[in-house]
C-alpha cells in the first residue's frame, strides 16, 4: 500500500484542508508473451522480442503485439511458396526442416524468429514520430530512420538465408 499525504497550502489555517489517500496497489495482470503461429512457423516470444532488441516497456503491450503480429503475417506470406515446398517432403513444422544447430536450435528457426523481431522493431521504431512529436523526439526520428532501413534489410537477409536464397536483389530502374 502507498500513502500520500497532502499538506495544506502554507497561510491555510482551515483545519480540514489536509488530505491523505491511500493506494492499494494491483498486480500488474500477467501480459501474453507468447504469440501462437501456424502450425508450420515457430510460436513469438514477446518476452525474448524484448531482452533480444533491448526494447523497454515503453512500448505498451498492446501496440507490441499488434507490430509482433503484423510482422508475423508479413514473413509468413512471404515464406509461403517455401512452405509449400517443404510439407509435401513430409516436414509438418520449420523445426523439422533439415538445417545446422547451434545452441541446440535450428538455424532456420533462428533465422524465422531473427525476420519476425526485425520486422517488428522497424514497425515500433517507425511510429517514434507519433509516440513523441516534440522537435526533439522528430529529430531522433530522423537520426533512427538509418536503423529501420537496416532492420528492413535484416529481415530480408534472414529470409533469403531461411530459404537458402542469395542476399542479393536487383532492380532494374
Amino acid at each position: 500500500m502507498v500513502s500520500i499525504a497532502i499538506e495544506p497550502a502554507p497561510g491555510d489555517k482551515k483545519p480540514g484542508n489536509a488530505l491523505e489517500i491511500d493506494i492499494a496497489k494491483q498486480p500488474t495482470p500477467p501480459a501474453t508473451t507468447i504469440i501462437k503461429n501456424t502450425d508450420f512457423w515457430p510460436d513469438i516470444d514477446l518476452k525474448q522480442y524484448r531482452e533480444d532488441m533491448r526494447q523497454d516497456g515503453t512500448i505498451t503491450q498492446p501496440r507490441l503485439l499488434e507490430a509482433a503480429r503484423n510482422a508475423i503475417n508479413e514473413v509468413n506470406d512471404r515464406l509461403a511458396d517455401w512452405r509449400k515446398q517443404q510439407q509435401p517432403a513430409g516436414y509438418s513444422e520449420l523445426e523439422q526442416v533439415p538445417a545446422d544447430h547451434l545452441d541446440d536450435e535450428s538455424t532456420r528457426v533462428q533465422l524465422y524468429r531473427r525476420a519476425v523481431f526485425c520486422l517488428t522493431q522497424a514497425s515500433v521504431t517507425e511510429r517514434f514520430r507519433s509516440f513523441d512529436a516534440t522537435a526533439c523526439g522528430s529529430k531522433r526520428a530522423d537520426a533512427i530512420e538509418p536503423s529501420i532501413d537496416d532492420l528492413r534489410r535484416d529481415a530480408d537477409w534472414a529470409i533469403n538465408d531461411l530459404q537458402s536464397l542469395p542476399r542479393m536483389t536487383v532492380e532494374l530502374i
